[in-house]
């Protein structure tokens, strides 16, 4: 963290305490200066972080003042999606914003993109330089079935954060966490077959669900705890579910964690009931606070859980290096990765297993837990100024993803197409549901800097809401 930032925070803790009160003058740039040991300039950067919070106020001449509070939106409620088996649509709409990704002019505030400019990152771009250059017999050749040695025992050394207690033979690498879901999911179910979810549930897990024939049942999840438990037990009583896919932490697109006693009681439930459970961790390692919160695969005893993960949102898409701890169903799935997969690219999974070793990890990602933080303030502030009254807005734990309610009347799916002709890309709720709910709602990438560009795209944004409520 830097000098700057530190100070803002702890002037923001302040305000937040009532130490400075609301209408009242703060100390002015020099003497924050002298009381902090640190340069002018590393306060007047402090008080525009807090400036672009609407945390404080200049006037001219006169200095900072503490802003008048505004009211927080409320947090969204329960979902209530429907309670049965249900095919999943919604692919047309998805192809199309994946092919908007394409195109460089459009502005995506739909994509799941980390924010992958950061120079914590360089040591991994010099990393990758120097494989190609040194290992061409390894990065031209084949590697392990289940993937680079070394790279799973950094994996299972990482994962001993999140409370796993694992060893390199109990990892596969996979081509990112998407493609270690969809093995998992084959390696238990059959076309057919019924999964349970969250909802509102990432897109890209419904439509793998479409493609593998599977049918869903959406389950009520609150945006501070997550899925609903009870309404959970009575969906197993009622359908033959093989098994429910769950994202407890930094949860995309609602941004909860959800408590470990809630993780505990969902993993009794599946004992109970004989079912699996799919523990997608991929945003876990972002979660706000340290350190990092527990896997529901954890707590487990009898290998039920299939954890799948990436480096795809903590480090970058590109690198294609997930991995799954598949438990009882590590040699099925070891023999459905070679029937589908086969190999990994052995070029990335040595670059990451050097950057994982020499640190460069854990730095990285301290980083951007701090940026995708201050971003997700800014963003909400952004929001709050520039959409109407009415709305709910999501206080995510960790990731950068943040979901906006609005009022039942508004068809994002129209705004999302009049943004489109401004080069403006938003994902909007439907796409998170198997039935297409929450057309109400809007997903935002806030990994996007929140610079000047960014903040007029969501004035544009909000300008566009206010129009479609008329």
């Amino acid at each position: 963290m830097t000098r700057y930032q530190h100070l803002a925070n702890l002037l923001a803790e302040r305000i937040e305490q009532g130490l400075y009160r609301h209408g009242e003058k703060l100390p002015s740039v020099r003497s924050l200066s002298q009381e902090h040991g640190v340069s002018i300039s590393t306060v007047q950067q402090a008080y525009q972080t807090l400036e672009t919070l609407q945390l404080i106020t200049p006037q001219p001449r006169s200095g900072y003042f503490v802003a008048p509070r505004k009211a927080q939106p409320p947090v969204p409620l329960m979902s209530r999606p429907v309670q049965r088996p249900v095919e999943i649509t919604q692919w047309d709409q998805v192809l199309d914003m994946l092919e908007g990704h394409n195109d460089k002019s459009i502005i995506p505030f739909s994509s799941g993109v980390p924010d992958i400019h950061q120079p914590s990152l360089k040591p991994l771009w010099r990393e990758l330089s120097r494989v190609a250059q040194h290992n061409l017999g390894a990065v031209l050749g084949y590697d392990e079935l289940a993937g680079y040695r070394e790279l799973r025992e950094q994996i299972a050394r990482l994962m001993l954060d999140s409370g796993s207690v694992v060893s390199a033979d109990d990892i596969v690498i996979t081509n990112g966490s998407q493609s270690g879901l969809s093995l998992a999911l084959l390696t238990v179910c059959q076309a057919g077959d019924i999964v349970a979810v969250e909802s509102p549930a990432y897109y890209g897990t419904m439509q793998l669900l479409r493609g593998l024939g599977i049918k869903v049942i959406e389950i009520p999840t609150d945006p501070d705890t997550g899925i609903s438990i009870e309404a959970l037990e009575l969906a197993l009583d009622q359908w033959p579910i093989k098994g429910v896919i769950l994202v407890p932490n930094c949860n995309n697109p609602l941004g909860f964690i959800m408590p470990d006693a809630r993780k505990r009681a969902v993993l009794s439930l599946a004992q109970r009931h004989d079912i699996v459970i799919f523990e997608d961790d991929v945003y876990g390692e972002l979660a706000t606070d340290y350190p990092r919160p527990h896997t529901i695969h954890s707590w487990d005893i009898d290998g039920r859980v299939l954890l799948c993960s990436s480096f795809t949102k903590s480090v970058a898409p590109g690198l294609r290096v997930g991995w799954v701890a598949p438990g009882r169903y590590h040699d099925r799935l070891l023999h459905m990765k070679y029937a589908v997969i086969g190999t990994n690219v052995p070029a990335t999974q040595l670059a990451a297993a050097t950057f994982v070793r020499e640190g460069h990890y854990h730095r990285h990602v301290r980083r951007m837990r701090q940026i995708y933080q201050r971003n997700m303030e800014i963003y909400t502030c952004w929001v709050r100024e520039y959409f109407p009254c009415g709305i709910c807005v999501t206080r995510p734990k960790g990731g950068f993803m943040l979901w906006v309610e609005l009022p039942e009347h508004i068809d994002m799916v129209c705004v999302a197409r009049q943004l489109c002709r401004l080069k403006i890309q938003v994902a909007p709720g439907s796409l998170f549901s198997a039935s297409g709910k929450y057309r109400n709602c809007v997903r935002i990438n806030c990994a996007l800097p929140p610079n000047e560009k960014h903040r007029e795209v969501m004035q544009k944004l909000g300008e566009a809401v206010k129009v479609a409520m008329e």
